[in-house]
């Protein structure tokens, strides 16, 4: 160390070892300020004396490195701290609180610190030189202690649920399973009223962007999802494994659901997250039905190529019926569409004209004004369809619609190479369409 970064270094070091002989009365203070500040963290008095015994030992471990100049490398975080970032992920606690107060709490240690450094009436250069490291030091110490606590948070989240929903999810697939179930014992294991109108869905990762913290994810857009729709009370959230969860949002007597809303919310909140939701029905036999139906969506989304962020089976029924035989599906797909099926930009624009135009009832000026175009551009563009199609969009008009469903859902996986042939190209990593 230069002999100008001595001085610096000594008087932090005083002023460490003054501000440790105050540690208890510090600790209060910052933990005190804490609670005040942030009132999420006032759980039960266990976890506060927890969180008491964190803020102590951070204090006290950044005090030991300001006084001997200890590098940053290598750190771990002290026991309380992980414990304390292990009870807020159990009692549900989002992880944003937990951020916040070592944000809150080192602005209210560095309040002392300043003070402590001021007292000590070191010249100006020296003054400046010794806030600069300890400001340094503070920043890096509460940036790499607080990775280190969210990946806890997290992996504990992660055990926290498989634990807890274990009795839950046998009491699920006794549900399902359609096995005599006690209502008011079922709502009661659940803590989810059976008797209500609810949305299912199934929701997954990637197998590479799972990580450790897949369920975590999932169970936050779950919570995130129910808040979106104004659910009355907390989703019924069921992992299947460490990537896929199931889950039920309760809608009480209300069934009417915003798509847009929440295909915002997925892609917004975990992009790499793939949902599929069945309709809004009600009672123990629409918690059935409305999970068959999210299943179904499911197996269309991932024979899909490329994939949707969200899947609504209520917009894809026929095709999802469908899926269970691709190549019978790609070829009848084939005879209605003829070489308009061809996976290429041309013919991708005319299908989406196209379904516009079933969508609005065969009229020409609706299509124009949905699709921002002069009304002779959707006339040229409806002949030049028939005429690759090989007859008119009047003929056979319900299964045309049911094939472009398809084709827009599915993507390549129904259709022709762009090249001809028959050969369907493998699923890509091509991004995903919007809902």
């Amino acid at each position: 160390m230069g002999m100008e970064s001595q001085e610096p270094a000594r008087e932090l070091s005083v002023s460490a070892a003054n501000i440790e002989s105050r540690l208890t009365e510090i600790s209060h203070d910052v933990w005190e300020h804490l609670l005040v500040e942030i009132p999420q963290i006032r759980v039960d008095d266990v976890v506060e004396g927890i969180l008491l015994a964190s803020v102590k030992e951070n204090i006290a471990t950044l005090l030991h490195i300001f006084e001997n100049d200890i590098p940053l490398e290598d750190l771990e975080g002290p026991a309380a701290a992980n414990e304390h970032a292990r009870r807020l992920a159990q009692r549900d606690i989002p992880v944003s609180v937990l951020i916040r107060a070592y944000r809150v709490g080192h602005w209210r240690f560095l309040q002392w610190c300043l003070d402590e450094l001021a007292r000590e009436g070191a010249d100006d250069v020296v003054s400046a030189a010794a806030n600069r490291r300890m400001l340094k030091v503070s920043f890096g110490y509460f940036d790499s202690i607080t990775e280190h606590v969210i990946e806890v948070y997290y992996l504990e989240r992660e055990r926290w649920l498989l634990g807890r929903t274990a009795k839950r999810a046998a009491r699920v697939r006794d549900i399902l399973a359609e096995k005599e179930v006690d209502l008011d014992s079922a709502e009661a294991a659940l803590g989810y009223r059976l008797r209500q109108n609810h949305l299912g869905f199934a929701a997954w990762l990637p197998a590479l962007t799972q990580g450790e913290a897949g369920l975590a994810r999932l169970d936050r857009l779950t919570h995130e999802m129910a808040k979106e729709l104004n659910c009355p009370a907390r989703p019924l959230f069921i992992p299947r494994d460490e990537g896929l969860a199931w889950a039920w949002l309760p809608f009480g007597s209300h069934s009417e659901v915003s798509w847009e809303r929440l295909s915002s919310v997925v892609e917004r909140g975990e992009p790499s997250v793939q949902v599929c939701a069945g309709s809004v029905q009600h009672g123990i036999e629409g918690f059935r039905s409305t999970n068959r139906e999210a299943l179904r969506a499911q197996e269309l989304a991932t024979a899909a190529s490329p994939g949707h962020w969200l899947t609504a089976y209520s917009q894809v029924a026929p095709v999802a019926l469908m899926c269970k035989n691709l190549p019978d599906l790609r070829n009848w797909v084939g005879r209605i569409l003829g070489p308009l099926a061809v996976d290429n930009e041309q013919c991708a624009q005319l299908r989406a004209t196209l379904q516009d135009f079933l969508t609005t009832g065969c009229s020409y000026t609706a299509t124009a004004s949905n699709e921002i175009l002069h009304k002779n551009t959707v006339h040229y563009r409806i002949r030049k369809a028939e005429k690759i199609m090989g007859h008119s969009v009047q003929a056979g008009h319900a299964d045309l619609a049911v094939a472009l469903l398809a084709v827009k859902y599915l993507g390549s996986t129904v259709m022709q190479p762009s090249g001809g042939g028959t050969e369907v190209r493998q699923r890509s990593g091509s991004p995903r369409h919007r809902h």
